[in-house]
C-alpha cells in the first residue's frame, strides 16, 4: 500500500477534503524518546544516547553539507540554530561568484559575510568551495550544477581576481577550501579532465600564495568516473601540483549505501598511482526522505524518513570503517526555484518548504546526532579485527574492514577502541540491500578475538536506545568475547563497553 505523505506548507485533496498543514519551526527534541520508531527488542532498557554539541567535540570524521545558498535554494538563517546541537563542526558551502559579482567588476560580499561571520562566532568551520561561474563574462561558466568552467581569457582573469579577493577576505576565518563542483557531472562535455585540472591548478596556486596554511580539496568528482579521475590526477602529477592538495573528493549516490566501496577502492588505486599519501574524502552524499517525487539523485525510490535515517547512518559509519572523512548532504531540504517547476530536494536532515522555511528535524537528524555523540577522534579503528558469527569465521582485510559474509546474508562489521582506555566498540548492520521500512531483527551470535569490553551494552543508532546485555548472553574467555542472540537489522547497532556511551 502506498504511503500518503502530507508535508508542511502543502495543500492536498484527500478523499474530497482539502488538507492544509501549517508551517512552523519546531524546536529540537532533547528528551530520551526524541526518535521513537517501531524498533523493539527484549533486552533491558537503560536509557538513550546523550547528544553532544559541537563545543563538546574536539574533532571528528564528519562534515555537514550547507550547500546551494549561493543559488538561494536554502537560507542560512533558517537552519543555523540546528547546526551546533547536531555535533558537526565543518560546513561545506559554495562561495557563489555569480551571486557576489552580479554587476561586472563589483563585489557584494554582504550575503557571504553574514554566513561566514555567524558560523565563525558559533565555533563552526566553513569548508568553502570556489563555485560556480559568472554570467557577466563570455564563456564565464554557468552558475549551476553541471555548468562549464570559465574558458575565455577575460573570464579566467576575472575568476583569478575573484578567488584572490575571496581568500584575502576570509583567510582569517576559513582554512578549508574546495575547487569547483562535479566537473564531470551532467551533459557538459567541455569540462574535460584536462580543463578541470587546469582550473584546479590555477585556483590552488592563488589560494596557497595568499594563505600558505590553507587546506585545499580537489576534484569533487560527481559519481566515480575512474577514467576521468585518472586523467585529472595525471595532469596534476605531471605539473608537479598534486601534492599541494590535502585531499580529493568524490560524490557517489547509490541506493544501497554499502554497495559502492569496491568502486571507492578502485578510485583509491587510481590515486595511489600518483599520490598514495593523499586521502580521499566523501564530499557530498545523502538520500531523500519522501517517496517517489522531488528532485535530485535517488529521487525515484520509495524513501521514507526511517529509510533515509538508515541510509545516512550506514553511509557515515561505512565511511568511518574505511578511514574516509565523510560529509552529510545536507542540513536542510533545498527548494529549487530556478526552473519552470519548483521542486524540493528532500535530502535534508530538516524538513523545509518551498519558501525555504525550516519546519522540523527529521528522524535522520536525531540519528546523525547519535552517531556524532559516540564517534569522534577519541576512537581509533581496530584494523586487524577477527570476528565470527553463527559459525562463519571472518578474518578481515588488514587495511580495511570489508564485507563480512555468511552463507545467505551479508553484514558490515567494524571495530574501534578508545585511544586512552583501549575499551572497544563494534558496529554491525545488514548491508546487502537498500534500507527497508521494517525494523524486524534477526538474532546472531558473535565471537570477537582480542576483545576488550568489561560491561557490554547494546545501542540502536537510529533511536539512540541503550540496552543492557545480560550476563547470560555474553562471556569473556581470555581476550575472546562471545555475544549470544544479538538483534541485528539493516541499521547500525553497537556492542560497546558502557564507558564509551554517555547516556541520559
Amino acid at each position: 500500500m502506498k504511503r500518503l505523505v502530507i508535508r508542511g506548507a502543502l495543500s492536498l485533496t484527500v478523499f474530497g477534503l482539502i488538507v492544509h498543514e501549517t508551517t512552523f519551526a519546531q524546536k529540537i527534541n532533547t528528551g530520551p524518546d526524541r526518535n521513537k520508531t517501531s524498533f523493539k527488542i527484549d533486552l533491558p532498557y537503560l536509557g538513550s544516547v546523550k547528544p553532544r554539541s559541537t563545543s563538546e567535540i574536539e574533532s571528528s570524521n564528519w562534515l555537514l553539507g550547507c550547500e546551494t545558498m549561493d543559488r538561494d535554494f536554502t537560507d542560512y538563517d533558517q537552519f543555523k540554530e540546528y547546526i551546533a546541537p547536531l555535533g558537526i563542526k565543518r560546513l561545506r558551502m559554495q562561495a557563489g561568484w555569480d551571486k557576489t559579482e552580479k554587476i561586472k567588476g563589483q563585489y557584494d560580499w554582504a550575503w557571504l559575510d553574514h554566513i561566514i561571520d555567524d558560523s565563525h562566532k558559533r565555533g563552526l568551520k566553513p569548508w568553502l568551495q570556489t563555485s560556480y561561474g559568472n554570467h557577466n563574462y563570455p564563456n564565464g561558466g554557468g552558475s549551476n550544477l553541471g555548468a562549464g568552467v570559465p574558458t575565455s581569457p577575460e573570464a579566467l582573469a576575472a575568476w583569478d581576481r575573484w578567488v584572490e579577493a575571496l581568500v584575502k577576505r576570509y583567510k582569517n576565518k576559513v582554512v578549508d577550501w574546495e575547487i569547483w563542483n562535479e566537473p564531470n557531472f551532467g551533459d557538459n562535455l567541455e569540462n574535460t579532465p584536462e580543463k578541470s585540472a587546469a582550473m584546479n591548478i590555477r585556483t590552488i596556486d592563488i589560494i596557497k600564495r595568499i594563505q600558505p596554511e590553507a587546506k585545499v580539496s580537489g576534484l569533487s568528482l560527481g559519481h566515480i568516473g575512474l577514467d576521468y579521475a585518472d586523467a585529472f590526477f595525471k595532469v596534476l602529477a605531471e605539473k608537479k601540483k598534486i601534492n599541494l592538495f590535502d585531499n580529493f573528493t568524490y560524490h557517489d549516490y547509490t541506493y544501497n549505501p554499502d554497495s559502492h566501496y569496491p568502486k571507492v577502492m578502485q578510485l583509491r588505486a587510481v590515486l595511489d598511482k600518483y599520490a598514495p599519501n593523499i586521502p580521499l574524502r566523501q564530499g557530498e552524499n545523502g538520500a531523500p526522505s519522501s517517496p517517489g517525487f522531488g528532485r535530485g539523485a535517488l529521487g525515484d525510490y520509495d524513501w521514507s524518513e526511517l529509510t533515509q535515517a538508515k541510509w545516512y547512518t550506514r553511509r557515515m559509519l561505512g565511511d568511518l570503517g574505511h578511514d574516509i572523512e565523510t560529509s552529510v548532504f545536507g542540513i536542510i531540504e533545498m527548494a529549487y526555484t530556478n526552473g519552470p517547476i519548483h521542486r524540493l530536494n528532500y535530502k535534508g536532515l530538516i524538513q523545509s518548504d518551498s519558501t525555504k522555511k525550516a519546519i522540523r528535524p527529521k528522524i535522520a537528524y536525531y540519528a546523525v546526532q547519535n552517531v556524532t555523540a559516540l564517534f569522534d577522534h577519541s576512537l581509533q579503528r581496530v584494523k586487524n579485527l577477527e570476528v565470527s558469527y553463527n559459525k562463519a569465521h571472518i578474518p578481515t582485510d588488514k587495511s580495511h574492514l570489508v564485507y563480512t559474509r555468511s552463507t545467505d546474508r551479508s553484514l558490515a562489521v567494524y571495530a574501534y577502541q578508545h585511544k586512552d582506555s583501549k575499551k572497544q566498540l563494534y558496529t554491525i548492520w545488514s548491508d546487502d540491500f537498500i534500507p527497508v521500512e521494517s525494523n524486524a531483527t534477526r538474532k546472531l551470535t558473535f565471537t570477537f578475538a582480542n576483545g576488550n569490553i568489561d560491561q557490554p551494552v547494546y545501542v540502536d543508532i537510529i533511536t539512540g536506545g541503550v540496552y543492557d546485555i545480560p550476563a547470560s548472553q555474553w562471556k569473556k574467555t581470555g581476550t575472546v568475547l562471545t555475544f549470544t542472540d544479538i538483534p541485528v537489522y539493516d541499521a547500525p547497532i553497537l556492542i560497546a563497553d558502557k564507558s564509551l556511551v554517555n547516556m541520559k
